[in-house]
Formats: structure tokens, C-alpha cells, sequence
């Protein structure tokens, strides 16, 4: 069991949780910010949180749903106020409403993650700041004390599981609701060289290709919120099969989030929205793609077409070509 200490002050308005891990900082600090790992322990055993977004940087935010055996979802949010990698950040963390805007009616308070390296392996102590005596007595009545127990008693697994610390060799799907997949990959290259090749026409043109055998003949970028892009890709040997996409940029915050529409030229229907998440990692740079689908059927028709796989063609493609 890798809790160490609870400590309540009720003084310094403070709920202290102090947790001892095996593994390495590097290990402890990448099951926070790769959402993936985040989401198998973040929430008790019965109320599994699932992250549709989570930056990981100064100005980001995260939001997530803890959803209960009968269905009953409860959701929450990060604001990020500060990151140090491998050694600290601190978020704003508080409720939301049915509407996913943060709910007034429940308090919100300030947690500091601190990460160092021990004898025996990495700690993390989790020091939350509450605003009044009256917001940690409700926040300890709603079990939030037990909810940090339970998260600390699943990370030995999640820290344990190579698998999930190789995770990122290829790209991979995973489905987040009947309306929203994320595919992730960690690239090998930092954060500003990732972001780079996703605005950088010229370098677009070398690996947003997918499979062999295409070329990318139109590549107009959106640099400003607001602004329209288009792709097109046809056959190298000038083949029949030309075809491509375009959309608007809603969102952008260098180097870390871009948020899109995206939608087939000539192809009626609604948009699709992509939320690109770029965050650094000391063995590279994990990129997460959430795609929010007008309905199921259009994600499980999106995802059939082999999408991934195409993707993992081009992210392999940028490391060997472009970050190489």
C-alpha cells in the first residue's frame, strides 16, 4: 500500500497526503500527465474517471467523469496554474455542472502535487488548499479524503504495468463515450518541434501523408482562430483518388492545444471537432487527439476505415523524416 500519511489541518485549511512509490520519479510523474494512465487510478475503484481533455501545462485545463456502476456520472475539472516537470505542478480543481461549465454551487480548491526522488524510489505528496473551514468539512463530508486513499491504492498496479509505461510505440484508439474517441502516440521529439511540423506547411507536406504512395498537393494552414485550412492528397503516380479536408481552427495555444472542425470535401454532414494535446514527456512529446463525433454511428464508421493505422503511418513517418 503506497500511503504513507493523511494529515488534516485545520488551521492551515490544508488536507496533506503523502504517498511512496517503487518506481522512479519519471515513472510516478508520467501516470499523472499522460491521461491514459491518469484515468486508471484518478477516482475509486466503482467511479472510474475518463479524461476528454487534460493539457498538462500553465493555462490548460483538464476535465473528466467519474461514472458510477449504475451509470451516474460526476464531473470534474483542472484549471493548471503551474508546471516544474518531474518535480511539482498545481491545478484548480472543482466541479461541473450538467452543462460542463464549473458548478458555483459546490466549492473548488487548490491542490500541489510535489514529486521527489527517494531511497527506495519517488514520492508524491498532494497538498489541497481550501478556501474555508466550512469548503474542507463539506469536501471531507463528500469523501474526499477516502476518494484520495482509494486513487493512491490503485497506483502500485497502474506504476507497475509496463505496458502502459511503453504505451506510445504506436499509435492507439481508445473510446472515451458514445461520441468521442482519443488516439495517442508519444512522439519522439520535443513539444515546439512536434507543434512545428503540425503548422509548418512544408513540413506537413513530408509526413501527412499516411500510407505510401500519396502526395499532398494542397496543404493551406489555419494560423489565426477563425481561419479556414485545407488539405488534399492524391496518388503519387497520378491515379484516380484525389481527396481531402477542411475545416475552421476554433482553438489555439501554442505549443500545447489545437482544437479544429474537420469535414470531407464534398461530403455532406456535421463536423467533426479534433482537440490536439501536445505534452512533454522526458522520453518525448505524447500527443492526444479527442474526436467529438455527431453521433455513434459516424465515430464507429470513422474508426472501421482503419484511421490509426493511417495515422501511426504518418507519426512514424514524422519521427524518421522530420524529428530524425
Amino acid at each position: 500500500m503506497p500511503l504513507t500519511s493523511v494529515t488534516r489541518d485545520t488551521d492551515a485549511l490544508t488536507l496533506t497526503v503523502v504517498a511512496d512509490f517503487s518506481a522512479g520519479v519519471q515513472r510516478l510523474w508520467e501516470a499523472y500527465v499522460d491521461p491514459r494512465q491518469l484515468e486508471r487510478f484518478w477516482g475509486p475503484p466503482t467511479y472510474p474517471a475518463t479524461f476528454a481533455r487534460h493539457d498538462a501545462a500553465a493555462g490548460g485545463r483538464s476535465t473528466y467523469a467519474m461514472t458510477g456502476p449504475d451509470g451516474d456520472t460526476h464531473g470534474g475539472y483542472w484549471e493548471w496554474l503551474s508546471v516544474e516537470p518531474l518535480k511539482s505542478f498545481e491545478v484548480r480543481d472543482g466541479f461541473v455542472a450538467a452543462d460542463g461549465e464549473p458548478n458555483p454551487e459546490l466549492p473548488s480548491m487548490r491542490m500541489h502535487f510535489a514529486f521527489e526522488e527517494t531511497d527506495a524510489g519517488s514520492r508524491v505528496t498532494t497538498t489541497t488548499y481550501f478556501s474555508s473551514l466550512a469548503d474542507l468539512e463539506q469536501l471531507l463530508e463528500m469523501g474526499m479524503e477516502e476518494g484520495l486513499r482509494e486513487a493512491m491504492g490503485q497506483m502500485d498496479a497502474v506504476l507497475a504495468d509496463l505496458t502502459s509505461f511503453a504505451a506510445g510505440q504506436v499509435a492507439s484508439s481508445q473510446l472515451l463515450s458514445d461520441t468521442q474517441a482519443r488516439i495517442s502516440r508519444v512522439i519522439r521529439g520535443s513539444v515546439e518541434q512536434v507543434w512545428r511540423a503540425h503548422n509548418d506547411p512544408d513540413l506537413l507536406q513530408r509526413w501527412l501523408l499516411g500510407p505510401d504512395g500519396w502526395t499532398m498537393p494542397v496543404c493551406e494552414v489555419a494560423t489565426t482562430v477563425g481561419d479556414k485550412y485545407r488539405y488534399e492528397w492524391e496518388p503519387v503516380d497520378g491515379g484516380e483518388g484525389r481527396f481531402g479536408f477542411e475545416g475552421e481552427l476554433l482553438e489555439m495555444a501554442p505549443p500545447y492545444r489545437q482544437v479544429t472542425t474537420q469535414r470531407m470535401i464534398g461530403t455532406p454532414g456535421a463536423d467533426i471537432v479534433n482537440e490536439l494535446t501536445l505534452t512533454a514527456l522526458p522520453t518525448g512529446t505524447l500527443l492526444a487527439v479527442v474526436m467529438s463525433f455527431p453521433d455513434v454511428d459516424t465515430r464507429d464508421a470513422i474508426l472501421a476505415t482503419g484511421i490509426t493505422d493511417g495515422m501511426e503511418t504518418s507519426y512514424a513517418r514524422l519521427e524518421t523524416e522530420v524529428l530524425a
